[in-house]
């Protein structure tokens, strides 16, 4: 209604806030209540958070929490901000003011890579006139700068852009739960119940995992640990193995065999695809002689 332009008064009202659901900022800043409850002993050097949580109401409150860290977000490109005085777009402030330059980051502490980065420490309008310290990065090859915020003002440029690289590990996470940890679609339950459960169950397998002896091994000598799709496909070829292992040491493997056979195929069953049309009807797909004349409205 509002890309119509229809006027405020000619859109419904917008419903009373249910406590029952809360906003994804609230959740977030609750998961960090929790964490720093159960956690006390780790210490948080900063928090990183995508483009969604560059409010003041999680900056801020992320910060409190958490003793007064440094919170790591971003703005929009059409957030307004103060500059002697004087409101301007971020886009506009570093396009036409403070112009970046050439610099080389190093990405999640690994890979160094060439970036146009310009910075400064701003007042900005959504954060109450608060200064925070932002940044205009842009990556070689990138058309468009991505603009950062910091709570903290005292940290350097470099050190900020190299500590919000390290968000893209969840993106790790987040792949490895889904191809190899049965939470994406491999799993067989949906709606609330199914996605608990489903949680419950990587979580397990993630500690399983780090269980492994080798994955163990890797851990005690603090030397980077293994992905979790190789360590997967390892332990597949392990089970494998010992069953081989297994139906050699019967008396009679060649009936052992045929035993494990019939099993697989109760087991494993083929289904029948749906992905063509053999055996169903899909009408006459042609004209009707009594319909073939033009038709003409009166």
């Amino acid at each position: 209604m509002k890309k119509k332009g229809l006027p405020k008064s000619k859109r419904p009202v917008k419903p009373a806030f249910n406590p029952e659901y809360p906003k994804k900022i609230q959740l977030a800043l609750l998961l960090l209540e929790n964490f720093k409850k159960y956690y006390p002993k780790i210490t948080v050097k900063c928090v990183l958070a995508d483009a969604l949580y560059g409010s003041k109401e999680f900056m801020n409150g992320a910060s409190n929490i958490l003793g007064g860290v440094q919170i790591i977000s971003q703005l929009k490109s059409n957030q307004n901000i103060r500059y002697k005085g004087k409101k301007k777009t971020i886009t506009d402030y570093f396009n036409m003011i403070n112009k970046g330059v050439n610099c080389t980051i190093r990405v999640r502490g690994g890979e160094k890579v060439n970036a146009t980065v310009s910075s400064a420490r701003l007042k900005v309008d959504a954060h109450d006139g608060n200064v925070l310290f932002v940044i205009a990065l842009k990556y070689e090859g990138e058309d468009e700068y991505r603009y950062l915020a910091a709570t903290d003002v005292s940290w350097r440029t470099v050190d900020i852009i190299q500590a919000y690289s390290l968000r893209w590990l969840v993106e790790v996470f987040f792949e490895d739960w889904k191809l190899y940890e049965g939470w994406g679609q491999e799993a067989k339950q949906y709606d609330e119940e199914g996605s608990s459960r489903g949680l419950i169950l990587s979580l397990l397998l993630d500690h399983c995992l780090l269980l492994h002896p080798e994955q163990e091994a890797c851990i005690e000598n603090k030397t980077p640990v293994f992905t979790v799709g190789s360590l997967q496909r390892k332990t597949q070829m392990d089970v494998l193995m010992e069953c081989v292992k297994s139906l050699l040491q019967q008396q009679d493997p060649g009936e052992k065999l045929k035993e494990m056979g019939q099993v697989i195929k109760k087991v494993f069953r083929l289904m029948p695809s749906g992905k063509h049309m053999s055996g169903r009807t899909i009408g006459r797909l042609g004209p009707t002689p009594s319909l073939s004349r033009k038709y003409c409205p009166c």
